[in-house]
């Protein structure tokens, strides 16, 4: 699954800031209703087409709807927690990284998977959001494992407080048993592998109870195969980062992170 000779032009942070400068710049509120409108129409468009990427793309960011959930969980103003920023969160990373990098992408390079089907094996990059309400399917769990056991890379977003950080747990318990989450240290080739991460004490999008933390998961020859970023929601940043709703430093930080995930996905 992994893909090889990639090469990166480096942008410096100059036209870095520029370029989101742009991106905040160019927004009037008026288009951002109407494209927040026009977005829940686009998620099931998509879901009923089953949109397909440019063929030409090298890679896909592939968000993963998944059809098990504990409690009541509908999800927020109408759009389930696994669509949560859809698709605006993956059209601003992936517009940012055709420029900053040169991975042969696009902004359209993005698709909706479902965890059940034998689609994701396609798709070394999996996005999951709102995975405290996750309940795996025996199909679900039998992919996920798969998947991971193929290779596969993972980002778990968008989920808060300890209730759904072990309930998460419960449900990884349930691929591999003897794995467990493991709280990641700044030393670690993902956040180095194009961005330079200086801290991993990083403002999170919305109020939250304790403050955002950084978690691996490791397969049995050590190879990081999930990064979840708990008590965060880089996905928000993303998707607000062409309206001036978040701060630039956090908004830019949740960027460098994700470029990051997606060169470590595609090398190792």
């Amino acid at each position: 699954m992994a893909v090889s000779n990639i090469r990166f032009r480096a942008r410096s942070m100059v036209m870095w800031t520029l370029l989101i400068l742009g991106l905040i710049g160019g927004s009037i509120c008026a288009i951002a209703v109407a494209q927040r409108d026009e977005d829940y129409e686009t998620l099931w468009r998509h879901l009923e087409t089953n949109r397909r990427p440019p063929d030409d793309t090298e890679m896909v960011f592939a968000r993963v709807r998944f059809r098990g959930f504990q409690g009541d969980f509908s999800g927020f103003g109408g759009k389930p927690g696994w669509a949560h920023d859809y698709p605006n969160a993956e059209e601003h990373i992936l517009q940012v990284a055709d420029e900053a990098t040169n991975i042969n992408l696009r902004k359209e390079s993005y698709v909706i998977v479902d965890l059940d089907s034998e689609e994701i094996f396609k798709y070394p990059f999996l996005y999951f959001s709102e995975v405290g309400g996750l309940n795996l399917t025996d199909r679900e769990l039998t992919n996920l494992r798969e998947h991971l056991n193929r290779g596969g890379f993972l980002m778990i977003d968008d989920f808060e407080g300890a209730r759904a950080l072990d309930w998460f747990r419960s449900q990884m318990k349930r691929v591999f048993p003897e794995r467990e989450f493991v709280e990641m240290t700044l030393d670690h080739p993902v956040f180095h592998t194009f961005y330079e991460i200086p801290t991993l004490d990083v403002e999170p999008a919305y109020g939250v109870d304790s403050p955002p933390k950084f978690y691996g998961y490791f397969d049995d020859r050590g190879r990081l195969c999930m990064i979840l970023n708990h008590n965060n929601d880089l996905g928000d940043f993303w998707e607000w980062i062409d309206q001036p709703r978040f701060p630039l430093k956090p908004s830019t930080e949740a960027l460098r992170f994700g470029i990051n995930y997606f060169i470590y996905s595609l090398t190792h």
